[in-house]
């Protein structure tokens, strides 16, 4: 499995828009799971973890129309860039 985790920044008052967004963008093909976490030091702080099946899955996503698509959407809600983690998962449970 491969996947990425981004740092973001959003004003808290937008989780829910964030969600909505999230909700209705479904499944990218290939894509295992999606998580969200909010910081408990600083809910302006946001952690998305994408989860695909293979790298090679991944990087089809990443650069397809639809996930940029996505992706604009999503940024439009971001106080700042994402900060970006990619890698292969070694262990899961």
């Amino acid at each position: 499995m491969y996947g990425t985790i981004a740092r973001v920044k959003i004003d808290p008052t937008q989780i829910e828009e964030l969600k909505a967004v999230g909700d209705s963008m479904g499944t990218a093909p290939g894509q295992v799971a999606r998580y969200v976490y909010q910081m408990d030091a600083d809910p302006a702080v946001l952690y998305l973890v994408a989860v695909f099946e293979s790298k090679a899955a991944y990087w089809a996503n990443a650069a397809s129309p639809e996930q940029n698509e996505r992706f604009l959407r999503l940024r439009a809600l971001f106080l700042e860039d994402p900060e970006w983690h990619d890698g292969e998962i070694v262990s899961a449970a």
